[in-house]
């Protein structure tokens, strides 16, 4: 998840920069020279000074990751870690790095299939205690094709419509719409009270893989097969956007309906300014968005009553569902010469005491890992209450590389713009499926 466009470096961020310091893959051999252990199972000097370099694209997270880095440095005073935070431009950079031969130490990228566009570049983690401690879910959305654990998760997510309790209350709304005729009811009894609907962040192209995915899921649903296999036959060709009403239709009406009952100026609303519009109830629903933003909201308004649920796809209650699972992987330069510091750093943090509780009590993520309490989050809490009585749905936007999702927002706000017609914009999305949407 993602906020305000941003360029930053923390606090121990050493003068010389992430690049002086990275483990590349040039000097391997030299930095690894003696080291014939498997990568994290090698004894390590605790005398030695060590430098980490992580770089990643979470600047929402900048405290919470500065917070463990602060905790593990009483572990290891050897041990320093330089965290670098790039919003704009991230992949960009990242892969002009890694093309220079200088690859970050530690590095993000998105998880699913993403896990093996970088497997190249990436430590083998299957036999690691950090990985035996993700849950099942989490540790499918770490792993390769051929089954390795090759990241690690930031955290785990949830994905829904968000909403306002007391506006649709104050409407006489008395539950959240889980069906397309219950949504239309509930937009024409806010506006009734003079309530805008919807509050939208579409200036980002992110968003729009969030809201896509609870349809696609719908889609699969329909077909009688799972979005996995929904995705992998977009990709290949095999199916089109037109024989899934769920998408063609349902999807995309939608889209309009948000933009026709929402904020003024969606293009031009980014992630901060949506939240802003929801926190201070300007709107009831927020789109495209998850449990990252619940503790934005709550700075602004502390006393935000806050709802989750599934977004209306389509006529069937059953099919409007809560998406859990992790989609945003750190990954351990396989060739860094820092590696098994590296990796003992993240065993410790997945395994400790601290590292169980810093999910829930620094971050207030949702923990990916077993044994470990949820933050003391409202959003958190009804999912909980939710998945005791409903299932998850896929996360399925882990099933296209980052390359197609972006390709695909910009198609999206380029559609509401007025600028390419809906059937113009589903060719494009197609293609680009296939063009992009896998690393094979």
């Amino acid at each position: 998840m993602r906020k305000q466009v941003m360029a930053l470096s923390a606090s121990l961020l050493l003068a010389g920069g992430l690049l002086a310091g990275c483990g590349g893959n040039n000097n391997a051999a030299d930095n690894n020279a003696g080291n014939t252990a498997a990568p994290g199972n090698a004894a390590t000097d605790s005398s030695k000074p060590v430098t980490i370099n992580m770089f990643t694209a979470s600047p929402e997270y900048t405290d919470a990751f500065n917070a463990y880095i602060a905790e593990y440095k009483k572990v290891k005073p050897n041990v320093t870690i330089n965290l670098e935070i790039m919003q704009a431009d991230y992949n960009t950079v990242l892969k002009s790095r890694i093309a220079a031969g200088s690859t970050p130490d530690v590095f993000q990228t998105t998880a699913g299939g993403d896990i093996d566009t970088f497997a190249e570049y990436s430590a083998d983690l299957t036999d690691q205690p950090l990985a035996a401690a993700m849950t099942d879910a989490v540790r499918a959305n770490m792993s390769s094709t051929d089954g390795k654990v090759l990241g690690l998760p930031v955290k785990g997510n949830l994905f829904a419509l968000m909403y306002n309790k007391k506006l649709l209350s104050d409407a006489g709304i008395t539950e959240a719409p889980k069906t397309i005729a219950e949504l239309d009811d509930a937009i024409t009894k806010l506006e009734a009270k003079g309530i805008t609907p919807f509050a939208n962040a579409y200036k980002e192209w992110w968003v729009w893989k969030h809201i896509f995915q609870h349809y696609v899921d719908a889609a699969a649903l329909d077909a009688g097969t799972d979005a996995k296999t929904l995705v992998a036959d977009f990709i290949a060709g095999k199916t089109t956007i037109k024989e899934h009403p769920a998408l063609y239709d349902n999807f995309f009406n939608f889209i309009d309906t948000t933009v026709k009952h929402g904020t003024d100026k969606p293009l031009e609303r980014d992630s901060n300014a949506q939240v802003s519009d929801f926190a201070l109830g300007k709107a009831a629903f927020m789109t495209g968005k998850g449990a990252w933003d619940e503790e934005a909201i709550k700075k602004i308004t502390p006393d935000f009553d806050l709802g989750i649920s599934g977004y209306p796809v389509s006529d069937k209650a059953e099919q409007s569902q809560i998406i859990t699972g992790a989609d945003q992987a750190l990954r351990i330069n396989k060739d860094s010469k820092v590696v098994n510091e590296t990796i003992e750093f993240f065993n410790w943090l997945y395994t400790s005491d601290y590292g169980k509780n810093w999910f829930s009590a620094v971050a207030k993520v949702i923990p990916p890992i077993k044994d470990a309490p949820m933050p003391d989050l409202q959003m958190p809490k009804e999912m909980e209450e939710i998945l005791a009585n409903e299932p998850s749905g896929d996360l399925s936007v882990n099933y296209s590389l980052d390359t197609f999702h972006q390709k695909f927002g910009e198609l999206m706000q380029a559609y509401i713009g007025g600028s390419k017609s809906k059937d113009q914009a589903i060719e494009e999305i197609q293609q680009a499926w296939i063009q992009f949407g896998s690393a094979q």
